[in-house]
């Protein structure tokens, strides 16, 4: 059984997104994401052509057209990106679960922030990930896709204890608001790099970063402000150039009990074989000529 998509409102669907090709073109609607397209967008490298209704030609095949792509890229891009200063966002003290952000999926602005000077954002530990991580499955809360339904009835004892044993160990990832510098790095570079704008005059100056796993997303802040933007072709960055996975290998032949192959028959097995079915065609042509004879007389007879 597939897993399900996330809600309206939670997790990678936690946001609608509209989208035009070009100012001034109307907008339009993306759709929801579902698990499945999140886990295509994974495994192909395919560039946009800006029309919508356009289908993906891809191997491993993509499970939606370009809207759905567009769709998956957008929250693939917002779960890594999506950053602020340590400390801009608190998580409630009214949420019961755990104080490390273990599954916590929602926070609150902390109002007594009062902001970080460019040096102390220069640190990679004083920024963190506002943004739900996405896990393998495609969803932000693990889904347990091997579980009973409970509308089904199972009278089977045997059945139930071998689900019980083989159970699944959930998915797990980084908990919210966890700093950027628990990042994997990217082909042996930091997942962020950091500058800041002027050295000259650093206690009014801004700090820039970089995303080196998703090129085009960027953040700053200064003082109390901070913002996040993309800008680019919606690909994740690759050191190398890209390959695409080669198709599975062939069946092999079936080699069981119950298939019996037949040897072909030599030239001179068919030769006879033939000449056997010309001389009883032959054969019973020549006992049915009497019979037409007789139906022959019988027809004038009648004429008559």
């Amino acid at each position: 059984m597939a897993a399900p998509r996330e809600e309206k409102g939670y997790g990678c669907n936690k946001f609608t997104y509209w989208v035009c090709s070009f100012p001034g073109a109307p907008w339009t609607k993306l759709p929801p994401v579902t698990p499945a397209q999140i886990a295509g967008a994974r495994d192909i490298k395919k560039f946009f052509s800006g029309r919508l209704d356009a289908a993906v030609v891809s191997y491993p095949p993509f499970p939606g057209n370009e809207a759905a792509l567009l769709r998956a890229q957008i929250a693939r891009i917002t779960a890594a990106t999506s950053i602020s200063p340590l400390r801009y966002y608190i998580f409630d003290e009214d949420d019961e679960d755990d104080a490390d952000g273990e599954g916590r999926d929602t926070f609150v602005p902390n109002v007594e922030f009062d902001g970080m000077e460019a040096p102390e954002l220069l640190d990679l530990s004083n920024w963190t990930h506002h943004a739900q991580y996405i896990l393998p499955q495609g969803r932000t809360v693990w889904y347990n896709t091997s579980k009973k339904n409970p509308d089904a009835e199972d009278d089977d004892e045997e059945r139930s204890e071998i689900s019980e044993e083989e159970e699944v160990e959930p998915q797990t990832g980084p908990s919210l608001l966890a700093p950027l510098s628990e990042d994997m790095p990217v082909e042996d570079v930091n997942a962020w790099s950091v500058r800041q704008s002027s050295t000259v005059a650093p206690l009014y100056a801004s700090v820039h970063l970089h995303s080196n796993r998703w090129p085009g997303a960027h953040a700053f802040a200064i003082g109390r402000k901070y913002a996040n933007i993309y800008i680019g072709h919606g690909q994740k960055y690759n050191q190398s150039a890209y390959s695409p996975p080669l198709p599975p290998p062939c069946m092999s032949e079936y080699a069981g009990d119950q298939c019996n192959e037949v040897e072909d028959p030599s030239a001179e097995e068919e030769k006879a074989l033939l000449e056997m079915q010309k001389e009883d065609g032959a054969e019973g042509g020549a006992e049915s000529d009497p019979e037409e004879g007789d139906d022959d007389e019988d027809e004038e007879e009648e004429e008559e």
